[in-house]
């Protein structure tokens, strides 16, 4: 431990108070396999100009999506960000990931946080919103755990059409608190009402609806409405892309107690998956259980207008008996380019947004289902901007065939059982040309 000042004789008599003779027996939970044997093969140090070299060689090994054709989706999508927003996020004033703990004195950072929540309301018709979560994923997990607070009933059902990266991460943050997870069954690329609703009872304390879900199909929100709200104690999440508000019904309207989501497609690049930001957003009654920060408006002792933390104790998140949550901050940097596109965007250009993405999808599946051997693999689910493709071939075969042409064709889902089925994301970006030409090269792949 060379960083750490204490002398031998100190370890010592630390190691004796913990009760235990050497370090290395704190690490009887890992395995011996498992456990470094001798220090890290670094290299030896570098220059600056050294380093830019080294990191240069590497980064342009990487193909970006604005250099390639990309239809490439699965939960972070490739929509157009105006230039104005890197240019206004990236002012020294705001360009800082990290969310101020001696908030109030930080009131430009509290306002458009204050913007961003009241954004977040007008999307998903719900009362009130907290300033950030760090993506989707965390986002439902947290919406779970905020419903066995709320209702004390630790069952959860989520539908196996929920994106499995979401399923994962909820099961890492459910795991070892008692929560029980049940999966409700697929039924041609959507939710099986039935059996969902064979499986709720009063023992079932929330339920999670993706829509639209993993594969691009919108499901029937109105129905999941009425089964789960059959027990007036659970609570119904809705996991949605913002995007699709501006077109869709909002999640207040078929009852969904609790909206959260990726909020990526909001201003933000792809990059290499990530940093990504969730949104979250529930009723008022709930204030008080929900996780993260809340900014709310007031008026300063000068009469001006101030922004204040709210409805929740101070820094209450790092005082674990009494915290809502282990989350005690949030991506602001991400909201804030959130906010800036959505005022450049406004109402209008957010469901141009929408409508586009969704007709040069429908075009794009239309054109590609011509080919002989190509077809929907859903083709009664309505779709919203991506939709699964069945393929006379393994997707992973005309996915490599297809990047030496700088085309990324989709997602294989194959680790999802299904190696002959190719999920397509396509955004307000694609041109007719690049559709056409896509459709072209499909057409040569898979004869």
């Amino acid at each position: 431990m060379p960083y750490i000042s204490n002398t031998e004789r100190d370890r010592q008599k630390i190691l004796k108070a913990i009760g235990v003779n050497k370090f290395e027996d704190l690490l009887t939970a890992i395995p011996e396999k498992l456990r470094m044997k001798s220090p890290l093969a670094l290299s030896q140090p570098l220059s600056e100009l050294e380093i830019n070299k080294n990191i240069k060689a590497k980064t342009d090994k990487n193909i970006p999506c604005e250099v390639v054709n990309s239809f490439l989706g699965g939960g972070v999508y490739d929509h157009f960000i105006p230039a104005a927003v890197d240019a206004i996020v990236s002012r020294p004033e705001f360009c800082t990931a990290y969310t101020p703990y001696q908030a109030e004195v930080s009131q430009g950072t509290l306002q458009y946080i204050f913007e961003y929540q009241t954004m977040i309301c007008e999307l998903t018709g719900r009362e009130i919103a907290n300033a950030g979560m760090y993506d989707g994923a965390s986002a439902i997990a947290e919406a779970i755990l905020m419903a066995v607070r709320k209702n004390h009933l630790t069952k959860a059902i989520l539908p196996a059409t929920l994106n499995p990266n979401y399923v994962k991460v909820v099961k890492a943050y459910t795991e070892g608190n008692g929560i029980e997870l049940l999966i409700a069954p697929e039924k041609d690329g959507l939710t099986d009402l039935s059996a969902l609703e064979n499986m709720l009872n009063d023992t079932i304390g929330s339920v999670i609806i993706q829509t639209p879900n993993f594969y691009g199909n919108i499901e029937d929100a109105k129905a999941f409405d009425t089964i789960v709200h059959k027990n007036p104690n659970c609570l119904l999440i809705a996991c949605v892309d913002p995007i699709s508000l501006a077109i869709f019904m909002p999640p207040a309207e078929y009852n969904a107690d609790i909206a959260v989501g990726e909020g990526q497609v909001f201003g933000n690049n792809m990059y290499f998956g990530g940093p990504l930001f969730g949104f979250f957003a529930t009723r008022p009654e709930m204030a008080r259980l929900m996780p993260g920060r809340i900014v709310g408006g007031t008026i300063d002792k000068d009469g001006n207008k101030a922004y204040v933390l709210t409805l929740q104790a101070r820094e209450q998140h790092i005082r674990r008996a009494k915290a809502t949550s282990n989350i005690c901050s949030n991506e602001s940097l991400c909201t804030l380019s959130a906010v800036v596109y959505l005022c450049l965007l406004g109402k209008e250009g957010l469901i141009e947004v929408a409508t586009q993405s969704a007709q040069k999808a429908h075009y794009t599946a239309n054109e590609l289902c011509k080919i002989p051997g190509l077809a929907l693999t859903y083709p009664n689910a309505y779709f919203f901007k991506e939709f699964v493709l069945k393929t006379p071939k393994k997707a992973e075969e005309i996915i490599k065939a297809l990047v030496p042409g700088n085309i990324y064709a989709g997602i294989d889902l194959a680790p999802l059982g299904k190696p002959d089925e190719l999920m397509i994301a396509v955004t307000e970006k694609k041109s007719k040309a690049e559709i056409d030409s896509f459709v072209q090269a499909m057409q040569e792949v898979v004869k």
